[in-house]
Order: C-alpha cells, then sequence, then structure tokens
C-alpha cells in the first residue's frame, strides 16, 4: 500500500480500509495545525495507478492463502469482506467530482463488498460542487465525512486562518443534508482563547444546533512549538485557556447543545475520554464533567497536555 507521511483517521474509521488519494491538506495555513508538517508539499493526490494498484493489494489480502489460513486460526470461516473504505488526507473530498466518482468506480471493481466510502473534508470542499453532483456523490456511496469545523465562533475562525465562516458551515452542511450525505464535527476546545472558550462553546451550539452531524467529536487544542500559534502566544497576541477552563468550556458546549447526536471526546488530546448519547446522556456528561472540575487539579491536566508527544 502507498501511505506518505503520518496518516490520520478518526477514531470511528478503525475497521475502514484506508485508502490514499490526497496527502496533505489544501488550505495548510491554519496556525494551530502541525498534523502535515512532516510532507515536503502542501497537497498532492494520488496517482490513479496507484491508487488501482493498493485495492487490487487490498482484494488479495481478503483472498490469498495466507489471510485465508489466519481466518481459521482465529475460528472464522473466511476473511471478513471490507464494508467501508476511508479515503486518507487532509481534505480528499475537495477533488473533483469527475474524480471521485472514478476512485468510487475502482472501489467497487475490486472491493465490491464494500457499502460506503468516507473522508476528511473541509466546509469548503462542496462549495465548487453542485447540488447535483453532491447527489451523485452520495449515490455513488460517499458518505459519513468528517469535519473539522472546530468552532462556530467568526472571531476565532477568522484569527486562526480557518478560510471561512459559521455562515458557511451552516450553508454547506444543509447542502450535504439535502443530497443525503451524513457528516461529523470534530470541535477543538480552547480554539477561541483564555477567557473566550464558554462564550465560543455557545456560538457553536447556535450553529451546530441548526444541523444534523451524527457526530460532535471535541478534541482539546494542543500547541506545539513548531505552529504559528506557538509564536502568536510568544509575541502575546493570543492567550491560551488554563486546563480547567477547557472543561468548563466543554461543559457549556453539552449543556447547550439541543441537537440528536453522538458525543464523543475520543481522541489523545482529551486526557478523559467523554462518550454519551445527546440528549438522552446529557446530564450523565455534565456530571463527568463537573467531576473533572471540581476533583482534577489544574497541575494534573497540564501535565498530561505537556507530555503529549503527539495528537
Amino acid at each position: 500500500m502507498h501511505y506518505t507521511g503520518t496518516i490520520w483517521r478518526p477514531p470511528y474509521e478503525a475497521e475502514s480500509l484506508l485508502l490514499e488519494v490526497t496527502a496533505g491538506c489544501t488550505h495548510h495555513r491554519c496556525k494551530f495545525c502541525t498534523l502535515y508538517n512532516d510532507l515536503p508539499f502542501k497537497f498532492r493526490m494520488s496517482p490513479m495507478e496507484d491508487i488501482e494498484s493498493d485495492l487490487l493489494e487490498a482484494q488479495m489480502l481478503r483472498t490469498n492463502p495466507y489471510s485465508r489460513m489466519l481466518t481459521r486460526l482465529q475460528g472464522k470461516d473466511r476473511p471478513e469482506p471490507f464494508r467501508r473504505v476511508f479515503l486518507t488526507g487532509a481534505n480528499p473530498f475537495v477533488l473533483k467530482t469527475e474524480k471521485l466518482l472514478q476512485i468510487a468506480e475502482l472501489i467497487r471493481k475490486y472491493l465490491p463488498s464494500v457499502e460506503s466510502i468516507g473522508c476528511f473534508a473541509r466546509i469548503t470542499d462542496s462549495v465548487k460542487k453542485t447540488d447535483e453532483e453532491l447527489i451523485k456523490l452520495r449515490q455513488a456511496g460517499y458518505n459519513g465525512l468528517t469535519i473539522g469545523v472546530e468552532t462556530g465562533d467568526d472571531g476565532a475562525l477568522a484569527f486562526m486562518r480557518k478560510g471561512y465562516t459559521s455562515q458557511d458551515i451552516l450553508t454547506q452542511c444543509k447542502r450535504l443534508e439535502l443530497a443525503g450525505i451524513e457528516y461529523g464535527f470534530f470541535y477543538l476546545t480552547s480554539v477561541s482563547g483564555k477567557g473566550n472558550g464558554e462564550s465560543g462553546a455557545k456560538a457553536t451550539a447556535k450553529i451546530f444546533n441548526q444541523l444534523h452531524p451524527f457526530l460532535v467529536g471535541p478534541n482539546m487544542l494542543t500547541i506545539y512549538p513548531d505552529s504559528e500559534l506557538y509564536q502568536e502566544i510568544q509575541n502575546g497576541s493570543w492567550k491560551e485557556e488554563g486546563e480547567l477552563e477547557k472543561y468548563r468550556e466543554l461543559r457549556t458546549l453539552v449543556e447547550s447543545l439541543n441537537i440528536s447526536t453522538y458525543f464523543a471526546a475520543m481522541g489523545a488530546s482529551n486526557a478523559f475520554q467523554l462518550r454519551g448519547r445527546l440528549p438522552e446522556d446529557k446530564e450523565k456528561l455534565l456530571a463527568a464533567l463537573d467531576g473533572i472540575i471540581s476533583e482534577v487539579s489544574e497541575e494534573e491536566l497540564r501535565h498530561y497536555r505537556t507530555n503529549l508527544p503527539h495528537l
């Protein structure tokens, strides 16, 4: 399989086949992000021959004698077929509709058992796609996109150079919904900065409450020295929230959300893993957050943050 640099995927895509179709990020300007700093280029699409070669390799993985023998040793009759493919890279959904449809055709050709195709996406990826094109992509299997919107706080979006506004989030996600494409949100706790977390959470909930994400997945901002945001802090242009302040922000977000969605703080940036269905588990989640805020010290949480080698 062809893989370039560090491969990132959401925790819930663990069972998906990871297929590299792009590497890097078309935007690559967010001040806090260091995820693709190990690449010598900004963004690159994989050659179609590499994509086809990887699909052939995946097909063989499920049919070769070694795989069948290993499956029998595990007490199964045959290897489990691939049901989902996750396209790697920061935002493969930016590719032209024709190219995405071509990739979907190759997936069906080599892995006919695949039922859906997911990937990371930016809010701006759908801007140049017509409503008809989005419907075609849904029909081709594209569904369950993961979008790192980070926040609905327009001030934070502008400062961090995300390249879109809260209104853009509403507009583009409603277009995805009309096409039948499901999506989940990543939320970045502390992106609004010291003293602004709870107001940022309320602004975010105001946007999220008008939409239907299948997931709201909070990650905690972790600032590394090679990020532009680190330099902003050194220059005194921005201040990071304290660790307990981040959990108060997260509590405000949970309290303010009134949609049906799955809330899950799963990534390594979260010192505590929190999962629950909203609105059913709201009180349970709030109680868990209250426990962290009252029982865990700022020093303990900061120790976790400063000793986190990478996300």
